[in-house]
């Protein structure tokens, strides 16, 4: 009996050796799977996934793809590269459709050399259709523009307009663009900061910047930055990265500016920018002396703060006049603070100034009037 036991045990322990000898072969034989699986059904989306489903699908068919082509650069077609930003003088870019008389808004960075050269532009919609474009108006300080498009098959409607005004840090944010030439891409973030300082041309600092972690990339520029409602609350416009490529930090235009700025450029082709006629220090010289406030380098005659009677630097000695530290009751510590104050006046508006001259403070009203673009 004990003999018959062993056997037994014995061969079936040879029957698992070999079955696991033979498993590597068996397998595929028995479990692959030559033939299509069974979808396994997924039920609804999250709630979030629906919604940012729900927003692309409703914003994304209003934003374009922007090419820019200078004059002086005569490509071949197989040569184009649109991957984003300026390729051998093609620029490419993202816009958005503003209106329903067609105006499709991006940045000037974007456009501003084919203006420039006598070049073309012309916009991709999101159908596909390629559809000639001309440019109404540019605001380098704020880095908009403003095109008009040609003849197109079906107008998209203009994006729901937001406010950047009660902006929250942390609030969703959603960026659609075309980075690296990769048509309708969505980025999801947050709104990392509020208030943020941003330099543009004509030695300007644009203020009230909303800074995302949405990840902007070259080809973004120019696109809409969206709030979860799906309202435009900015307009993407730069990046700040080491490699050129998305960081996490990214900042667009807020849209208080741009529902100001684009309806001036569409009425007049350029927008008139409000000032007092002064040509401040720099903020580098300013600060090395110790100031805190804006000093005025030089009035300009007939301006109105020649006529409010302010003062600028001495030429014979270098003895400074007058130091702008106050603009209608708040502290002026730079001139992005003081263009801010004039900006949110307005054209003929009148702006209380607190100035240090000679050790003493005077308050000083100024009307402002239209000036140049590198002027206050």
């Amino acid at each position: 009996m004990p003999d018959r036991t062993v056997r037994i045990v014995l061969a079936a322990v040879l029957v698992l050796l070999a079955l696991y000898v033979a498993q590597p072969y068996l397998q595929p034989l028995l479990y692959s799977a030559d033939t299509p699986r069974a979808v396994t059904a997924r039920g609804d989306l999250a709630p979030a996934e629906a919604s940012t489903v729900a927003l692309f699908e409703r914003a994304s068919p209003s934003v374009v793809h922007v090419f820019a082509q200078s004059a002086a650069q005569n490509r071949d077609l197989l040569d184009l590269d649109d991957q984003g930003g300026e390729q051998g003088g093609t620029q490419t870019g993202t816009g958005f459709v503003w209106d329903g008389a067609g105006h499709i808004v991006t940045n000037t960075h974007v456009v501003q050399n084919a203006a420039q050269s006598g070049g073309t532009v012309s916009v991709r919609m999101s159908d596909g259709e390629v559809v000639p474009a001309t440019l109404v108006g540019m605001a380098p300080s704020y880095d908009l523009a403003v095109l008009q498009l040609g003849r197109v098959r079906r107008m998209p409607p203009p994006l729901a307009i937001g406010t950047s005004a009660d902006l929250k840090v942390g609030q969703s944010a959603f960026a659609i663009g075309n980075p690296f030439g990769l048509d309708h891409t969505l980025t999801t973030g947050v709104i990392s900061a509020v208030r943020r300082r941003m330099p543009t041309s004509e030695g300007r600092e644009l203020s009230g910047v909303i800074q995302t972690d949405a990840a902007i990339n070259p080809g973004n520029s120019g696109g809409p930055l969206l709030d979860s409602a799906g309202r435009l609350i900015g307009v993407n416009t730069a990046i700040v990265s080491p490699s050129g490529a998305s960081a996490g930090i990214g900042f667009a235009i807020p849209v208080d500016v741009v529902n100001r700025i684009v309806p001036e450029l569409i009425k007049a082709g350029r927008v008139r920018n409000p000032g007092i006629g002064i040509i401040a220090a720099q903020e580098a010289a300013t600060a090395r002396l110790g100031i805190d406030g804006v000093v005025i380098v030089r009035v300009l005659p007939g301006s109105p703060a020649a006529q409010a009677g302010l003062r600028g630097v001495d030429p014979q000695t270098g003895d400074i006049g007058d130091v702008i530290v106050e603009a209608n009751d708040r502290p002026v510590h730079r001139l992005a603070d003081l263009t801010a104050a004039i900006e949110e006046a307005g054209l003929g508006a009148g702006v209380t100034l607190k100035v240090a001259r000679d050790g003493r403070i005077r308050q000083v009203r100024v009307t402002t009037a239209e000036v140049a673009e590198n002027r206050r």
